[in-house]
């Protein structure tokens, strides 16, 4: 096996939960990996350690002289194999079209007959975390050529200490805020991708953690077209908090490792910061598909806190989240990530 592709052409944060099935991929198996990703995540692909060459796709929407030239690409590759951590019908075509001798995917969808081998997963049933599932499809396939799986740890994305400091002290002076306070990022926005605690919720949370932690700096994150609703929090937060927006993806993620702790629902940004390690506070609903062990981020063990509506609250209503609870569990466990800081400290995470 020397050329493998790697399918995940669909949400940013479903490609980060991926990195995982990538560095195991690379660990066990002296193999080039090529990742079909849309265009949007292309250039977080281009970051990940266990991706040798991106494919960007143009999504069933895109122009027929684009999909044929995807074509094209996916013939002239010369893949031993292909992996398809998402399934649809158009993947299992494409890959089918391509005719690449091994075609991978999980067997729960009608897809699944183009593809020659295929693992029962059942996903639906969301009774593991999805970078579990990832990694499950990767280890039958090593099983199947019969290669002994290595597995990864985290963290999944990282960033040169020298780097990173550099950017942080170039970021501070963008905001008008310190660069060796400790810094404790908080993402409002959702991409649409499940229900998310409102303004006033976080800026509540904001709020009770920065008297909790005076040293702390709170930095509202806003990825495109969320600048209204981050500054929205930040104006109700108070406390000096600072909005973060209009950077090219790959210095978000720069921006992100900077951070001491980072707070967001369940969506892309959550799921970065959980590659970098950054210690992570996460909400959830729990509706069975959108579940906190589902969406469980790529933190090594004690860096993630989650929580979701309490026992017998709507499934998806994250108004019933109680604010103050949170700050209750959030304060004595974030105590060594924001009470000091040291420009070392900032990026040792990293």
């Amino acid at each position: 096996m020397k050329r493998i592709l790697v399918v995940r052409n669909d949400k940013i944060g479903d490609f980060m939960l991926a990195w995982p099935a990538f560095a195991m991929l690379k660990a066990s198996l002296d193999c080039h990996i090529t990742a079909l990703v849309p265009g949007y995540t292309q250039s977080l692909a281009e970051l990940c350690p266990g991706i040798d060459a991106v494919l960007s796709d143009p999504g069933k929407q895109g122009e027929g002289a684009a999909q044929k030239a995807l074509l094209k690409q996916l013939k002239a590759g010369n893949f031993d194999a292909v992996i398809c951590l998402f399934s649809n019908f158009r993947n299992a075509k494409l890959m089918w079209q391509a005719d690449i001798p091994q075609r991978w995917a999980p067997a729960t969808k009608l897809a699944q007959v183009l593809y020659n081998h295929r693992v029962k997963q059942r996903r639906s049933e969301s009774a593991k975390p999805e970078f579990e599932y990832n990694l499950d499809l990767v280890r039958a396939f090593l099983a199947k050529n019969g290669i002994r799986p290595v597995e990864p740890s985290s963290p999944y994305l990282s960033f040169e200490p020298a780097e990173l400091a550099a950017f942080r002290e170039q970021q501070a002076g963008r905001l008008g805020i310190d660069a060796a306070r400790p810094w404790l990022l908080v993402h409002a926005g959702s991409g649409g991708s499940a229900n998310n605690l409102s303004a006033e919720q976080y800026a509540a949370l904001i709020a009770r953690l920065a008297a909790d932690f005076p040293a702390a700096q709170p930095v509202l994150t806003a990825g495109p077209g969320e600048d209204a609703l981050a500054q929205e929090v930040a104006n109700q937060a108070g406390n000096h908090a600072v909005v973060a927006s209009g950077l090219p993806l790959p210095d978000f993620c720069r921006l992100l490792a900077c951070g001491q702790l980072f707070v967001a629902g369940s969506t892309g940004p959550l799921h970065i910061a959980a590659a970098l390690d950054v210690p992570t506070v996460g909400f959830f609903p729990l509706r069975r598909s959108a579940t906190p062990l589902r969406w469980r981020p790529l933190n090594s063990e004690g860096r993630h806190l989650a929580f979701h509506p309490p026992t017998g609250a709507e499934a998806e209503d994250m108004s019933s989240v109680d604010v103050a609870a949170v700050a209750g569990k959030v304060t004595p466990w974030a105590g060594d990530y924001l009470s000091a800081c040291t420009v070392f400290n900032c990026t040792k995470s990293v």
